[in-house]
């Protein structure tokens, strides 16, 4: 650990947000060079190097652009900026820890995480109507309590009071927040919604016959006794707002102020509803209404929301999930003793643009600087190359269509096999492994593997097979579902009509109650595998789950396959069916194919697992009939270091030393260490090593519990015998 602090840095092949710094950029022109400065390293990773999952939202500010189609009267959003269109016209909205759709997710992740459930079990339509405008309108109303809750506080302080001062700040740390939304037409429709809602059906129960117009009372005691609710007169009105508090008249003021501040074109409509939002004891002061106006508004502001909600999760979707893979990949990392916390380096470039020929020498010079150095803190060991594109068995052609069908549109963004098998050729030189996986839909779930099993996925990696870089190519199936299609549906609310009486109702006909479909969101498996044997390269992560872990050694020779060390090293993430068929399971294991993750019926140490494991960790490496476990690669890379370090790149005298039986030399302090869940040598293994004269070559030999590895490095001669 002293020698290589770190087995376990990650890179990412994505783009997040193309506005942002790459790595392409960042590197820059490297004709004549084959090494960058550390002064560029640094600036590297003060750009694209994360180490959570704040710290990346921080960085790369994931952001979607909207704007408005005046010719079709429509919300447009897109990922990439519009250019040639002036920047008043364009609406940031950053899709951060704020944004109701994320939280709504996380939510659901966590909750079924919690419960344990698996996919057709859980209640998802509990959990979609955060995004409804009701319970947008409930993060706003616990917003407004608490702005009112600090506003009052400082009201009550003297002027010259310094806490005054810091409640000041936090104030406005709560005002900036609001105002976020007061230019946003978007962000304040469902506050019209729930405004309009609230004043129109004020006073109204349950009763289905409750048709009478609502007058505000107050309740008196008559001359006998009697309990009366009589009609408050006008004068009364006026007498509420003095009894209110101070704070809250004082708070109307101050939203009034703040939006005339900050807006440069107005609206008394939106000024007036940022007030009733914020300061809801105007709303009920109201004597005189518009049905007729306030109903049609409703239902138009509705019916908007509803298309451009849709039209944002079709757009936000491929962004979003992104965002929940680098969350899932931190989130497999749970340790109080953060001795090598995962770290991610994205190049927030597209995978085809980075090995485009003009580009991929900048890559090279970026790996020839980290990876091929006897520095290894900025070593980068692993990959992630999500949603490869896998071409589907196509449909058969109709002649017509008779019944409403799904719509086939073609996904983009997906990265293809000639670009992983580029960068694939590429980075076995420089010893890191790629965990890669196939398009995020419906078609690459675990129901979908129980039903179907995994030949198509054999079938789609054949080409990657006894190659040179084999064993760098980690296929990880099946992806993770967050929420399936057939349960993607969200009720946002139903329209209004106008009774007979004048009255507002809502219509309780079904085709009146406005749903949208989100329509599946997944995660890519190579996030949760890449996460997962990151997390356990760490000592203190093993230390909390296995007493025989040492804070040694990394978790390099750990087998998750070993013994029940997948069910003690799990993910994080709920299991999603019942399991796969034994059919399915005899394919798996005769096959020994990817890093195949599993939800199955399992116990450990008498309690059952409720989260998804890991069946099989194997790269594309044929050995025989067999994939080669990924260990075994880590492994060979971690000694082939070690070595270097130890003999001064690989000096023939200092290798011999290396691997003598003298009790300080290295092989001998391994061997001595077998005991542990992460010796680097254990039970059953041994290491042994040839130097060829003729060829100048090392041969290790690395002996995994009877099955051989190799490994070969050319040695630097010694000029003179000892």
């Amino acid at each position: 650990m002293e020698i290589i602090n770190q087995t376990n840095r990650t890179m990412l092949f994505e783009e997040i947000n193309p506005e942002k710094l790459d790595l392409i950029t960042l590197v820059g022109d490297t004709k004549g060079i084959n090494s960058l400065d550390d002064e560029k390293i640094k600036e590297i990773n003060e750009k694209l190097l994360v180490n959570n999952f704040d710290e990346f939202l921080d960085k790369f500010s994931p952001v979607v652009y909207s704007f408005f189609n005046a010719t079709n009267q429509k919300v447009m959003y897109t990922l990439k900026k519009p250019e040639n269109m002036p920047e008043e016209h364009i609406v940031e909205i950053p899709i951060n820890l704020s944004n109701d759709f994320l939280k709504m997710l996380f939510t659901l992740i966590e909750t079924k995480t919690s419960q344990g459930l698996r996919n057709v079990d859980f209640k998802f339509e509990n959990l979609l109507d955060m995004i409804s405008p009701k319970k947008v309108m409930d993060d706003i109303r616990q917003s407004r309590k608490e702005i009112q809750y600090v506003y009052s506080k400082y009201e009550e302080l003297d002027e010259e009071d310094p806490k005054k001062l810091d409640v000041g700040d936090k104030l406005n740390y709560m005002f900036e927040e609001a105002s976020e939304n007061y230019n946003n037409v978007m962000a304040m429709l469902p506050l019209a919604i729930e405004d309009i809602k609230t004043r129109l059906l004020l006073g109204q129960g349950d009763n289905d016959n409750d048709d009478e117009v609502f007058k505000a009372g107050i309740l008196s005691m008559g001359d006998d006794g009697e309990l009366k609710i009589l009609e408050a007169p006008k004068p009364e009105e006026n007498a509420l707002v003095k009894i209110d508090d101070n704070a809250n008249s004082g708070l109307i003021e101050v939203f009034k102020e703040d939006y005339d501040a900050i807006n440069e074109e107005k609206s008394d409509y939106v000024r007036d509803l940022v007030v009733r939002t914020f300061c809801p004891l105007t709303s009920t002061l109201e004597s005189k209404v518009d049905i007729e106006t306030e109903v049609s508004n409703y239902n138009t502001y509705l019916d908007f929301y509803k298309t451009a909600k849709d039209d944002f999760i079709k757009t936000v979707k491929p962004l979003i999930e992104k965002i929940l893979g680098v969350k899932m990949f931190f989130e497999q990392y749970k340790t109080e003793n953060k001795e090598m916390k995962p770290s991610l380096l994205v190049t927030n470039t597209k995978l085809d643009m980075l090995v485009k020929s003009s580009n991929l020498p900048r890559l090279i010079t970026y790996l020839n600087t980290v990876n091929d150095k006897n520095d290894f803190s900025n070593t980068i060991w692993f990959g992630i190359v999500p949603s490869v594109q896998m071409s589907m068995n196509k449909k058969a052609k109709l002649r017509r269509q008779r019944f409403k069908g799904n719509k086939h549109s073609e996904k983009t963004g997906m990265n293809t096999m000639e670009s992983l098998t580029r960068l694939l050729d590429v980075v076995k030189d420089y010893k890191v492994q790629i965990f890669f996986n196939f398009e995020t839909n419906e078609e690459n779930t675990f129901s979908q593997m129980a039903i179907n099993g995994i030949e198509k996925y054999v079938d789609k990696c054949q080409m990657l097979t006894k190659k040179s870089y084999s064993e760098f190519a980690i296929p990880c199936i099946p992806n993770f579902t967050i929420i399936p299609k057939d349960k993607s549906g969200v009720i946002l609310d139903s329209k209004m009509y106008v009774s007979e009486k004048g009255m507002a109702k809502l219509s309780k006909e079904k085709e009146d109650l406005l749903k949208l479909w989100i329509e599946g969101v997944y995660v890519d498996a190579a996030y949760v595998a890449a996460g997962l044997v990151a997390a356990y390269q760490c000592p203190s992560y093993l230390k909390d789950i296995f007493k025989i872990a040492t804070y040694e050694y990394p978790g390099v020779r750990f087998d998750i396959e070993a013994d029940d060390n997948a069910l003690n090293v799990t993910t994080t993430l709920a299991k999603e069916i019942s399991g796969f068929t034994n059919n399915t399971k005899n394919a798996i294991n005769r096959k020994n194919f990817g890093f195949v993750f599993s939800s199955e019926n399992a116990q450990v140490n008498g309690e059952n697992i409720h989260n998804i494991t890991v069946y099989k960790s194997r790269s594309l490496q044929a050995v025989g009939n067999d994939f080669e476990s990924i260990y075994k690669t880590i492994v060979s890379t971690y000694i082939e270091r070690i070595l270097r370090f130890h003999t001064n790149d690989f000096k023939q005298d200092n290798i011999i030393k290396f691997f003598s039986n003298n009790p300080n030399s290295q092989k001998s302090k391994w061997l001595a260490d077998k005991g542990y869940i992460n010796s680097v040598i254990q039970e059953g293994d041994d290491i042994n090593f040839t130097i060829d004269e003729r060829t100048g070559n090392c041969n290790i030999d690395i002996t995994f519990n009877g099955s051989v590895k190799n490994l070969e490095v050319e040695i630097t001669r010694s000029t003179a015998k000892a």
